[in-house]
Parts: C-alpha cells; structure tokens; sequence
C-alpha cells in the first residue's frame, strides 16, 4: 500500500491527517481498501509510508483486529512511487516468481482484485495494470494496448488533440512479479510511469493492461473526496467498511455514534455526520461530510462541502463547494462559495449581513 503522499491537494484537510487516514463514508478511507484486499485473499500488508507515518500503526497496529498482517516502512527521503515499491522490498516474504499486487492510496475502486490476479498469472505477465476508460484523458498519463490487451507504450499527459492516442489510463492497481521489483533501483527517486514501466517495455517484459470498467474515482481533490463518499453511503459502490447509521430517519445520509441531528433538519444526498457532531434545528446538509466533534447552526446550509474534525459552522451560513479545516470557526450568516478553504482553527467572526436562506 503506497501511503506516502502529503495530499496537498486536500489542504487543509491533510494538514493534521494523511490523506488515506481522512475519514470516508465513516471511516479512513484505507479500511475500504484493506476490506477490498482481504476479501481478494490477501493476508499481508505491508505499507510504504512517508507523512504522518505513525499515524498509520497507531490505528492498524499489526493488523490482527482486521484480520490481516501489516507492517510499515517509512521512507526518509522522497523516493516517487518506483522508490516506494522498491524501499518495501526485504519486507516482502515473495518467493522471485510470486505476485505481489501494489495499491495507490487515493483511488476508490470496484476493481475485482481477484480476477486482476488471476489474469495476471494466466497470461504470465511480468506486470500487470488495472486500466479504466476516461472520457477525457487530458488530465492523465495514457496506456494503449494491442488487440490482446499487452500494453504498447506509456504516454505523458497529451498536450494537443492529435496527443490522445487512447483513453486508457492507468487506474493505479498493479501486479508485479516479485523479482521485478527487486530489480528497481534503491536509494534514488524512480517513476514507475517514466522510468520502471517504459524500462520494461523497452527491455521485452511483458507488461499486461487489464481494462475493466467497474466504479473508479481518484479521490484527490476535495470534489472528488465529497463525491467518493456520498457514492459509497448511497451505495453506488459497496464497502463493508462502512458502518451502519445511527439514525434510521435519514436514509441517504451515514449518521455516526454519538452525533445529534435534529428534528427539523433536512440530511441527504449521501452526507456523513462523524461521531460526535451535532447539526442544529432547521439546518440542511446534502452530499456533505462533517467530521467527528463538529457542529452546524441553526438554518445553515451545507451542499458538497467538507467540515474538519471540532469546526464549528454559525447559525445561517451557507457552504456550497467549500472545505473547513480542522478546528475552524465559520461565524454566522457567512456565505462562502466554490473552491473556499479555510484553514485548520481558523476564525471568520460572523457576518454584520444576515440572510434568511430557504434549504429546500
């Protein structure tokens, strides 16, 4: 598991929390991960870790409560994702020839990891990629194959129309033959887009791609954070990981142990209330998370935003789009629109403007 990243796409979010530790449908988003992998079979885990990397065994320790083996190891320079995979290396208890699957820690996916491997090992590949279908690819790195699916060339991110050669990406799930990686260089930076994979096909290894197009999403940005999350309380795609709701009345919505919701408030479009939270009277929160400890006003209104963990949103405010860090205070009767972030403990006193917002 590559967990190493600082999320800095997710600021203010990741300022306290690594971005796989940030609670999705209820929980860290890697149990979803975790669940996905040992139901494929997977026994052992073994996370290359580089921010925050205690956080990580503070939660999982060794895995037994989640039924798996885990060990960590943190990298003390920066080493890309070749670096990472090659830095776990001596963990691995792989004979040469064995898989060993590698996981991105953003990507929420449906991916059957099963048939993945198998299709690995029946083909005999050397490494092989889940590949999903993009409708536009512009923002990704391309991956053509051959009528039978071996890929032909890795491609930078096209920057003119006649760039776009397919619009198969790499979905950031790989199967790699254990003596491959060993054969990655140690102690330097290594990109597996730029340098271990295009090193492979230039060497006549055989790099498979597997295109299914099961539920992806990479959960980078704080759109698609929102998004991932309210897919999986609604059930767009299914997790065992998440946790069954406190609060039976809203059945579009995860409500956790200990939050409050009150009577008159509207909750839905797949929202999260973490523990503890409490949403005031007449408030109204579609397709948003609020995180554990925080609290809403009194007629607020809150559309596909993000609430840290103690923040606290005043009685009125409107949210639409917008990402309130860790123990932030949005006074009353603010407004606050696409792409905003307030920082971690932050203060916005209350608006001397005050509306009267309808949350139908």
């Amino acid at each position: 598991m590559l967990v190493g990243g600082k999320g800095t796409r997710l600021r203010p979010l990741t300022v306290n929390t690594p971005k796989p530790m940030l609670e999705v449908a209820g929980v860290p988003f890697l149990s979803h991960m975790l669940t996905r992998a040992k139901a494929a079979g997977i026994t052992r885990i073994v996370f290359a870790t580089a921010y925050k990397p205690e956080v990580f065994e503070e939660y999982y320790g060794d895995g037994s409560r989640f039924g798996l083996e885990m060990e960590y190891v943190q990298e003390v320079e920066p080493l890309d994702t070749g670096g990472a995979i090659r830095n776990v290396a001596d963990r691995l208890q792989s004979a040469p020839g064995d898989p060993v699957m590698i996981f991105n820690s953003d990507i929420l996916s449906g991916m059957d990891l099963a048939a993945l491997l198998a299709e690995h090992e029946t083909r005999g590949a050397d490494v092989t990629l889940h590949l999903t279908k993009v409708a536009d690819p512009r923002a990704f790195g391309l991956v053509p194959t051959d009528r039978d699916g071996w890929v032909t060339a890795f491609r930078e991110k096209p920057q003119r129309p006649e760039d776009i050669v397919t619009d198969q990406i790499n979905a950031g799930c790989y199967v790699f033959r254990r003596e491959i990686i060993d054969g990655i260089p140690t102690g330097r930076r290594v990109s597996v887009e730029r340098e271990t994979f295009p090193g492979l096909l230039a060497a006549g290894s055989k790099v498979l791609g597997v295109v299914e197009q099961s539920y992806w999403l990479d959960l980078g940005t704080p759109g698609a954070f929102v998004r991932g999350s309210a897919d999986l309380v609604l059930g767009a795609i299914t997790s065992p990981a998440v946790p069954e709701s406190t609060c039976p009345r809203y059945p579009e919505a995860l409500v956790l142990d200990g939050a409050e919701v009150a009577e008159s408030v509207k909750l839905g479009a797949g929202s999260t209330v973490g523990q503890g939270a409490r949403v005031a009277a007449d408030a109204a929160v579609y397709g948003s998370v609020l995180g554990a400890g925080s609290s809403v006003g009194e007629g607020a209104v809150l559309r596909d935003s993000i609430v840290g963990r103690g923040a606290r949103i005043g009685a009125g405010t409107v949210l639409e789009g917008v990402v309130v860090g860790d123990g932030a205070s949005v006074g009353a009767g603010n407004e606050l629109l696409q792409g905003v972030r307030v920082s971690c403990d932050a203060v916005i006193p209350d608006s001397s403007v005050r509306f009267s917002h309808d949350p139908s």
